[in-house]
């Protein structure tokens, strides 16, 4: 007999979702990632990132007896913004609004900080009898047999398991131990990460504000101590990123607040400043021997449209409902087969077009950036096509 149903390898959002997710359901997972999860904001070492999950992400997460404790610390997304800022000086010279009213009476999503979805997602399997989180334990070795995954930990104990999951980042353990290669696409780019406080309401409007360089996207968060808050992503070249991360908060604010082409008005600094590296990369195959890759093991995209973890919960939505309709057949080969069919080519399209709209996000010249604007004033003058971007961006049909 196995010693678990799922071993999941890998403790980030993704991960522990997973982990909440299969654990409601009634299969017996065990979920290890060596480095412990961070839940508290002032933590030096918090993820000061933000996810925002769309609305295919809800009935999930309500599925894995989420949704109830994250909801009070979401902030609605209503409207997604586009503003082009590309002439001459850093202004709105073109400003395009997809309102997920045209689609339904829900937002598009809701955002949350990262160490607060650790927090939720720790306590929720702490409620599960069926579901072992071993924080602080990594993987080193994968051995594959046709009916059992053995994976040798980081503490000295091996597991066996009908199902190996690895969700265990861009960089995955897993993935290299099984031998399966990547694409990667670089971009010479990294984003600073941080926490705004501002005059002006957001509104529930998340807006990317195109430049130069790539995207300064603002997403709405609950206020902060009575002040309108956003979460920031500023992405740029590496060596610009690098100029930014060192400023003096005045001259910082000074310079973000320009970058914002004065949207939301002066913008202060509300939480430290992290650095991200930003690449595209997607695995050669999602499956091996009893094995599915998922998240950032499976595909990592740059941060435009709230794409990244929710092309992850498409990945475990698609485990899950394979695992509950043949419960007997769990990690099979017929059913890795099944998923790979469904959310390879998915998740290859979606990393071409992620890659396309940074690369055009990042145009220096400026008739470039004007032929940008121009395009995204044609697409957005048809209905049709707007509400089809609306639609693919959410995973709906």
């Amino acid at each position: 007999m196995t010693d678990t149903d799922i071993l999941i390898s890998g403790g980030g959002v993704a991960g522990l979702t997973a982990a909440a997710a299969f654990g409601a359901a009634g299969f017996r997972v065990t979920c290890v990632d060596p480095a412990p999860p961070v839940t508290d904001a002032d933590h030096d070492r918090a993820d000061l990132r933000t996810t925002a999950f769309l609305q295919p992400a809800q009935g999930l997460l309500a599925e894995a007896g989420l949704w109830d404790a994250l909801a009070p610390h979401g902030a609605a997304l209503k409207i997604m913004r586009i503003v082009d800022a590309g002439g001459a000086r850093a202004e709105p010279r073109l400003v395009r609004d997809f309102d997920a009213a045209d689609l339904s009476d829900a937002p598009f999503g809701w955002n949350f900080p990262n160490w607060l979805l650790k927090r939720e997602l720790v306590a929720r399997l702490a409620t599960l009898p069926n579901v072992t989180f071993r924080a602080g334990v990594g993987t080193t070795s994968v051995l594959t047999r046709t009916d059992e995954a053995r994976v040798a930990l980081t503490d000295g104990s091996r597991l066996t398991a009908r199902l190996l999951i690895a969700a265990d980042g861009r960089d995955s353990p897993v993935r290299a131990a099984l031998g399966i290669g990547a694409r990667t696409f670089r971009y010479g780019q990294k984003a600073l990460a941080f926490a705004v406080t501002h005059d002006r309401p957001h509104d529930n409007i998340s807006t990317e504000v195109h430049r130069t360089g790539g995207p300064f996207t603002l997403v709405p968060l609950p206020d902060r101590d009575g002040q309108p808050s956003s979460a920031i992503v500023w992405m740029a070249e590496g060596p610009e990123i690098a100029r930014l991360a060192a400023l003096p908060v005045p001259e910082f604010e000074a310079e973000m607040t320009e970058r914002s082409a004065g949207l939301y008005g002066p913008l202060t600094l509300a939480t430290r400043r992290s650095v991200w590296p930003i690449i595209a990369r997607i695995a050669d195959r999602f499956t091996a021997e009893r094995t599915a890759l998922m998240a950032e093991a499976a595909h990592v995209v740059p941060p435009i449209g709230a794409q990244g973890l929710n092309m992850s919960l498409g990945d475990l939505r698609c485990l899950l409902d394979l695992a509950r309709a043949a419960p007997d057949r769990l990690g099979d080969r017929a059913m890795l087969d099944a998923y790979q069919r469904a959310r390879w080519p998915d998740v290859a399209a979606r990393v071409a077009g992620i890659d396309l709209l940074n690369r055009t996000s990042m145009l220096s010249p400026r008739p470039l950036r004007d032929l940008r604007a121009g395009a995204l004033n044609a697409l957005y003058s048809l209905k049709p096509v707007r509400t089809t971007l609306m639609k693919a961006g959410l995973g709906t049909r």
